[in-house]
């Protein structure tokens, strides 16, 4: 017979419920480009204040607000260093260095799962050196790390790498696309896990259910300069309340990120029992190691359950779209594997 598929390939899967679309078509709005829309306005100014900057910008999506940054640090020609595996690196198409004009370089996990020892960012920022030494600019990280299964970094290990990328001059952007779910995981102030960045893009259409939209925030200058580059990427919206209204509805919902964490938990211990070779996850993502990631995946979708390869191995991604149900009838299907 017949099932409902369990789609487990992202938090970006979510649709938006009844509380949130009379919200948006209630919104107050106008058009953004000429008069700055106010229902987008007050969410970057709610944005900003969470996330203790001066100053927000809503973009359509995380990688358009990574590229903004990455185009305001970077000057063509300068590296940049980068986690392996981070979004920035190779899941944007290249724009890091298509239209930013930066040059990456991948670091190491020495420091643990998405993140690399201060002293490692020290060593590849190198220092000064003859006027054709390649020049290092920025220090992009990302929290939580979406290849390395949702990994964390809290406030003190967060204050570390900033630190070292200061001591060698370094900008610091981070993609925080589901900083969200790592301040839930660890209990602390969202603002906690951004202090000391240049720049930072936090997204809303993931875990916390809007259908569009991420914000990139920094100083007032920066800001006013991204307003610019986001209209000359096509980014600039007329009404954008309507996308706005959902988006200050998705911020009211950030504790509810613990129930998706509370699951990916559930689902873990339930594939070990089965004897996968699963990681306890520390938030929301969970990693798979398989012979075959492809021909588990295909397996997968045969009992109604729906997954993706990345970094070469399952991930499943819990959601505010799958219930503790949801998952207790995945683990059941998993018996016929």
């Amino acid at each position: 017979m017949a099932h409902r598929t369990i789609d487990l390939r992202s938090d970006t899967i979510t649709r938006p419920d009844s509380v949130m679309r009379k919200a948006m078509a209630d919104a107050e709005v106008g058009d953004d480009v000429l008069d700055h829309d106010p229902t987008m306005a007050a969410l970057e100014e709610a944005v900003a204040g969470l996330l203790g900057f001066e100053s927000a910008l809503w973009v359509p999506s995380g990688s358009m607000g990574n590229m903004i940054a990455l185009m305001l640090h970077l000057q063509r020609g300068d590296r940049f260093l980068a986690p392996e595996h981070a979004h920035v690196l190779g899941s944007e198409l290249g724009t890091a260095a298509w239209l930013a004009g930066g040059m990456p370089e991948a670091l190491p996990h020495d420091s643990g799962p998405g993140r690399p020892l201060p002293s490692t960012v020290r060593a590849a920022a190198g220092g000064d050196g003859p006027y054709f030494t390649l020049r290092t600019t920025l220090l992009s990280l990302e929290n939580t790390h979406n290849f390395a299964g949702g990994a964390t970094f809290g406030p003190d290990e967060w204050s570390e790498l900033v630190a070292a990328g200061r001591d060698c001059g370094l900008k610091i952007h981070l993609d925080g696309a589901r900083l969200w779910n790592a301040a839930v995981a660890q209990d602390v102030p969202i603002a906690s896990l951004a202090a000391g960045a240049d720049t930072v893009q936090v997204c809303l259409s993931k875990g916390l259910g809007a259908p569009v939209g991420s914000v990139l925030v920094s100083d007032a200058d920066r800001i006013h300069q991204a307003r610019r580059v986001r209209k000359m990427l096509g980014g600039g919206v007329r009404q954008g309340g309507i996308l706005a209204a959902a988006g200050l509805v998705a911020l009211d919902r950030i504790g509810d990120l613990a129930v998706d964490h509370a699951n990916a938990a559930t689902l873990a211990r339930g594939l070990r029992e089965r004897n996968w070779d699963v990681a306890e996850p520390e938030t929301n993502i969970l990693l798979a190691s398989v012979p075959d990631p492809a021909r588990t995946v295909a397996e997968l979708d045969e009992l109604g359950i729906a997954a993706v390869t990345v970094a070469g191995k399952v991930r499943f991604v819990t959601h505010r779209d799958v219930s503790a149900a949801d998952i207790d009838k995945a683990l059941e299907r998993l018996r016929r594997m």
